[in-house]
């Protein structure tokens, strides 16, 4: 027997307020699904950055230690460094002294070298033949008194006699400036001067070469004034000069193709007339070579000089 009317009705609203509940739970459980799943998503994302946060603290932990590391390292590199410092200036320091020194001592060594190359050609017999190179050069010098004066070479009367050497004035000395080559000569302080004869008191020749083969050379002399400083025992390392200021006219020397200028060199011979030669023999001495050794000079000299003996008691007879 179906229902009718009212009992009907309720059995309708009954089940569909069944099915409304049923819906209903349906929906809420969806709901709670989707939130439990968002919570889900939630804790696993605080968890990670739990992990990270955690990760960040040991890393600033262990950061915090290393700088505090460095930060005690510090002081010691900075130590390290001023050291290093003053390591690097001591070295700068050391490699200039060495650079001085090194100068100093290549100066020495050339100084050393100028004495050897001397000490090589040097003369130990009282004679000095002077080469004179770039004589217009020094001329010029000479002019403008930039240099006024140069000095030869030095020269011995023996190797343990006076020591000596000439002073060359090419534009002139005092009175004789400007007209004359002026020709000096030296005494200076040498090593045996207390076993030597004091004033010096022998007799001095200059002889400018006549470079053409004519034989015209230009020679001059004086004896030593013994009253003369330039003549005493040297006090300090030379004495002052002394000797021809108007020895040779500036006019022929600054003549183009003279013959004693050849390329731009001049010989200057000096001799010391310690010998005590008679006075004709001085040509013979002043035409011998140079080349030839002192000893040879001197035999032919004599030589000649006998000779120049016999040939004038011929001519007596």
């Amino acid at each position: 027997m179906e229902p009718h009317g009212m009992e009907y009705e309720i059995m309708e609203y009954e089940r569909l307020n069944a099915t409304s509940n049923v819906t209903s739970d349906t929906s809420t459980l969806i709901q709670t699904n989707e939130l439990y799943d968002q919570l889900k998503r939630c804790h696993e994302t605080l968890i990670i950055l739990s992990q990270g946060i955690q990760t960040l603290s040991n890393d600033s932990s262990r950061l915090n230690e290393e700088s505090l590391h460095v930060n005690n390292l510090i002081p010691g590199v900075q130590n390290e460094l001023n050291q290093m410092k003053v390591s690097i200036e001591k070295k700068d320091t050391f490699f200039s002294s060495t650079a001085l020194n090194q100068e100093a001592i290549q100066q020495q060594l050339s100084s050393i070298k100028e004495i050897v190359d001397e000490m090589e050609f040097v003369s130990v017999d009282g004679t000095l033949i002077w080469k004179v190179t770039n004589i217009s050069e020094k001329m010029a010098d000479a002019q403008s008194e930039r240099q006024t004066s140069i000095y030869s070479p030095l020269f011995y009367s023996s190797p343990t006699g006076y020591k000596m050497r000439a002073r060359l004035y090419l534009n002139g000395d005092g009175n004789a400036r400007r007209t004359h080559m002026s020709l000096f000569f030296v005494l200076m302080r040498g090593d045996y001067d207390s076993l030597l004869k004091w004033p010096f008191n022998y007799k001095i020749t200059f002889c400018l070469f006549d470079q053409s083969g004519q034989n015209q050379h230009v020679i001059d002399s004086f004896r030593p004034d013994t009253k003369s400083n330039s003549f005493q025992r040297p006090r300090s390392e030379m004495n002052v000069a002394s000797g021809i200021p108007k020895f040779f006219p500036l006019s022929m020397i600054q003549q183009e193709n003279n013959n004693y200028v050849q390329d731009n060199t001049m010989f200057i011979k000096v001799i010391v007339d310690f010998a005590d030669f008679s006075k004709m023999m001085l040509p013979n001495a002043l035409s011998l070579n140079p080349g030839l050794p002192s000893h040879v000079q001197q035999h032919l000299i004599k030589h000649d000089f006998t000779q120049d003996k016999i040939y004038d008691s011929r001519l007596d007879l």
